[in-house]
């Protein structure tokens, strides 16, 4: 069905093999009223965001608010292996444990802003709220916190409740091949971003710590250190972890001689000291350990200075052939034509006769050797699929 937080699980399942019609009303899902446009030209049929989370699906239009678009719904979930809804209840009076009673092999994925049976059930809820009532929005953030938290773009509580919807029923499946029955499964978006805050949640539940935003890295109780290096392009590249064993501080002095940096650097000292140790560093130690900290401070200031004098992509590049781990904060444009991106298959070319032109799709972010993945298809026109509800009669 659709509705505010159900698109991105059906999603799922459908780039799995499934085949998911979306019911909409006759005017179309809220969904398509959502900008941005092709071109820049509102219509039902020309939203880009409803068509990243359609695609795949087939589209049929159902009025809820007559009898016999009440009777179609009816014969669609009586045909139906998962139902994914906006609650337990749908309009006209169609319920999970009615139809259930009918179809015990019938699994409903109920996703919703706090879950069946919450006191805030009936509460108005956007991603913003909910990611704010969550914690993600808590978690994100720069080191100074004189700026505000931030809020992830892209319907984030959407994105993480269709992906708790979409395992709950890939589980539902796999209980309902050994047993036959179906279920009711309840997805609390709010608690579903709960858990995606790592350890802000149980650092408070356990000892009422509070976790800090960094920038570029986990929420802790305490300060890190900084990840993020602007490169010579002035695009930055995050760097993971530092080096911690005696070969990789060895391949690191190696690559600032190769850029005759280490003049710049008097600190390389300090890389020739954990070069030659016969144990990796302790980073439990930073801070109480004079030579220890002095050691991981170096390796910071050699990432640093590397960095400055490289592209962000060839730094990334670089870091990764000598096992150093990196990665380029790249635009999500050119992250996507990234030629990585797109010998991974990540391109994929899906035409769209009504628009007189082919788009690129991005392609699944998995692959499997038994079960390829489908291609992508393009969204569904508003009730394209309409002849279905014809059909569900014979």
């Amino acid at each position: 069905m659709s509705g505010q937080f159900t698109p991105v699980g059906a999603r799922v399942l459908a780039e799995l093999g499934a085949e998911v019609i979306v019911v909409e009303p006759p005017q179309g899902s809220q969904h398509r009223a959502r900008p941005p446009f092709v071109d820049a030209e509102p219509g039902v049929d020309r939203s880009l965001r409803f068509w990243g989370q359609n695609v795949g699906k087939r589209s049929v239009t159902v009025d809820l608010e007559s009898e016999s678009g009440v009777a179609a719904l009816r014969r669609l979930i009586r045909g139906a292996d998962i139902v994914i809804a906006g609650g337990d209840r749908l309009a006209g009076g169609v319920t999970y444990r009615d139809t259930a009673a009918d179809h015990r092999s019938l699994i409903w994925v109920s996703v919703t802003p706090f879950g069946l049976g919450s006191v805030r059930a009936d509460h108005p809820a956007t991603d913003l709220t909910v990611l704010a009532g969550g914690g993600p929005v808590w978690n994100c953030g720069y080191d100074d916190h004189s700026i505000p938290p931030m809020r992830g773009s892209g319907d984030q509580a959407s994105n993480i409740g269709g992906m708790y919807a979409a395992i709950g029923a890939l589980i539902a499946l796999s209980h309902r091949d050994h047993t036959g029955v179906g279920q009711l499964i309840d997805v609390n978006v709010t608690a579903a971003c709960n858990v995606t805050c790592e350890q802000t949640t149980y650092h408070w539940l356990v000892n009422q710590a509070v976790c800090m935003r960094q920038t570029g890295r986990h929420a802790y109780p305490t300060p890190s250190s900084e990840v993020q290096v602007r490169c010579a392009d002035g695009h930055y590249a995050t760097t993971g972890v530092l080096p911690r064993k005696p070969e990789e501080f060895s391949r690191m002095i190696a690559w600032l001689s190769e850029l005759e940096l280490t003049e710049e650097l008097p600190e390389t000292v300090f890389l020739e000291m954990a070069a030659a140790r016969t144990a990796p560093v302790d980073l439990a130690s930073i801070g109480e350990d004079d030579e220890t900290t002095a050691i991981m401070s170096a390796a910071r200031e050699a990432i640093r200075l590397i960095a400055s004098r490289m592209p962000a992509k060839e730094f990334f590049i670089a870091s990764q052939q000598r096992g150093f781990p990196a990665g380029a904060i790249l635009p999500p444009d050119e992250a996507f034509e990234d030629e990585h991106m797109v010998t991974r298959g990540m391109h994929v070319p899906v035409e769209h006769a009504e628009l007189g032109r082919t788009v690129v799709y991005p392609g699944v972010p998995y692959s499997f050797s038994a079960s390829p993945a489908s291609p992508p298809r393009r969204a569904p026109l508003l009730g394209e699929h309409n002849f279905l509800l014809e059909e569900s009669t014979k």
